[in-house]
């Protein structure tokens, strides 16, 4: 049982989770402005439920293109055996099932759209049939919205309404998002095309899809400077990003595994900049 439980969470990339639900706990504190049981609740969903579905299904449709890829097995996305895969699925419905009747049932109208919404877009990125991170485009725009919606969720579960500066923030998030999900894609490049995979950076090929990810990355700076003082410590903070991934401006297909450099540090550079936003609010909300 021990060795089971172990293996699910490998699967649900612990190094990844603070990604889904630090946007559910800061909107729901921005919005609502403090901390209950129904906050503790989303917390823990969208830290571990939503990660053991989200990755999990990926895990086990992708496994034909992971058990190719030299990056698989460790903190970037485990590699399950077939005889894991059933077990996976099972843990990814008991897990998210009963947290989400109970969000259902004490959020809003407009939380449980976005709730829905957000589960449905984790299923479709990996699931047979759908299977949209193999849709061109909408593989990173699907990938956005599992890292957006849990913010609209906090957001919204409360009754109230997100603010103007909060759609642009939102709007940074989202491409952010997008320019994350593509950066990734690069270093998958030829592990995909030899599993028959279609992905945004196995069409526009890995120099293509950096500098998409550059470009998308830097829109999301740009964007959130517009938002009041200080935002634009938050806009340099982004920067990071960019530079990160514009290292590698001239890839080539042939060299795409070299990308795996950019993504190690993305994911330790999503908790500096996660820390950035965190000092910066309570600076100015004084906590």
């Amino acid at each position: 049982m021990m060795k089971k439980i172990r293996l699910i969470l490998l699967s649900s990339r612990p190094i990844s989770w603070v990604n889904t639900a630090y946007p559910f706990g800061l909107a729901y504190l921005l919005n609502a402005g403090e901390i209950d049981w129904l906050f503790w609740l989303g917390i823990v969903f969208f830290l571990i439920p939503y990660n053991i579905a989200m990755y999990g299904i990926n895990d086990v449709f992708d496994y034909e293109s992971d058990i190719r890829n030299p990056r698989k097995g460790g903190v970037e996305g485990a590699v399950l055996p077939k005889s894991s895969h059933s077990t996976l699925l099972w843990a990814s419905a008991i897990s998210t099932i009963p947290f989400l009747v109970i969000l259902f049932i004490f959020g809003t109208w407009m939380s449980s759209l976005w709730l829905t919404i957000s589960v449905l877009a984790v299923i479709a990125y990996s699931a047979p049939k759908l299977r949209f991170k193999e849709r061109p485009f909408l593989d990173a725009l699907t990938s956005s919205t599992h890292f957006t919606s849990p913010a609209l969720v906090g957001a919204t579960i409360t009754g109230t309404s997100p603010s103007a500066a909060m759609w642009i923030a939102l709007g940074s998030f989202f491409l952010w998002g997008m320019a994350s999900q593509i950066l990734g894609a690069v270093q998958d490049v030829n592990a995909d095309r030899e599993a028959s995979l279609s992905s945004i950076a196995t069409v526009i090929g890995a120099r293509g899809a950096i500098r998409l990810s550059v470009v998308l990355y830097l829109l999301a700076a740009v964007l959130v400077t517009t938002l009041p003082n200080p935002a634009w410590i938050i806009g340099i903070a982004i920067l990071t990003y960019v530079f990160n991934a514009a290292r590698f401006w001239n890839i080539t297909d042939a060299s795409c595994e070299q990308a795996n450099r950019s993504w190690k540090v993305f994911l330790w550079l999503n908790y500096f900049v996660g820390a950035v936003i965190t000092i910066l609010l309570m600076a100015v909300h004084q906590i």
